[in-house]
């Protein structure tokens, strides 16, 4: 069990958290004694959650990227969700009583993440923490935008063409970042995998956008272009 000095240096994100929203800065430390929360480091690869394990654990990313990652029995993946600092997973699964999970949660990128156990947040303790009500609502509201985020996502996996998959996955970014300069936090592989398409057709439909003036890209950062006005015709 780590102290809570151990938390210290991600005590900004921590307070930035959105299960956190509205807790007093002062009672951080009472919150965390009393979720027991632990604290763990990944290499990045390194698989934190796997599939068919408990889902008893929420994790919150305090540096570094994950990935939430549906893999088949062929080993054939798909990225479900990128998970950033004050992020987290685990807690749909947790909360639906699932015995055991159904994804993975990969290292994107060498990160740290906190535990706690679902159970500590849902349910009061014995010292009555005022903090527990707060909490309760916050996770709601965090389970209500995770579903919103998955009908963004089926949004995009429903369009018919790699090309129109890519559109609107782009202009979805453009509009969050409120810029039309922005950057994604997928590389090509991992941007084909979220998008479930191939990555040599997707690297072709971005070729075609760049040279229709439609977009401009360098690695994962991209610029969509206002004054064209994407089509989907020749897309896939």
């Amino acid at each position: 069990m780590n102290t809570i000095k151990d938390f210290e240096i991600y005590s900004e994100v921590i307070k930035s958290s959105p299960l956190f929203t509205g807790i007093a800065p002062e009672d951080i430390s009472a919150m965390l004694t009393c979720l027991r929360a632990s604290r763990s480091s990944y290499f990045k690869g390194e698989y934190i959650l796997s599939a068919g394990s408990p889902a008893r654990d929420v994790g919150l990313v305090l540096q570094g990227d994950i990935h939430i990652i549906k893999e088949d029995f062929w080993g054939n993946r798909s990225i479900i969700a990128n998970i950033g600092p004050g992020e987290l997973f685990g807690e749909a699964f947790a909360c639906a009583g699932a015995t055991s999970l159904p994804v993975n949660a990969v290292a994107a990128q060498d990160c740290t993440v906190m535990f706690i156990d679902y159970r500590k947040v849902i349910t009061t303790c014995s010292s009555a923490c005022t903090f527990h009500t707060g909490l309760i609502q916050n996770m709601l509201k965090i389970l209500a935008m995770k579903n919103k985020m998955l009908m963004e996502k089926l949004g995009h996996m429903t369009k018919r063409s790699t090309r129109e998959k890519l559109l609107s996955y782009l202009s979805e970014q453009a509009v969050k970042a409120e810029n039309s300069h922005f950057t994604i936090p997928f590389d090509r592989q991992e941007l084909a995998d979220y998008l479930c398409v191939e990555r040599s057709a997707m690297s072709a439909e971005l070729s075609k956008l760049k040279k229709d003036g439609i977009l401009d890209y360098r690695k994962n950062n991209f610029i969509l272009k206002a004054d064209k006005t994407p089509t989907s015709i020749g897309g896939e």
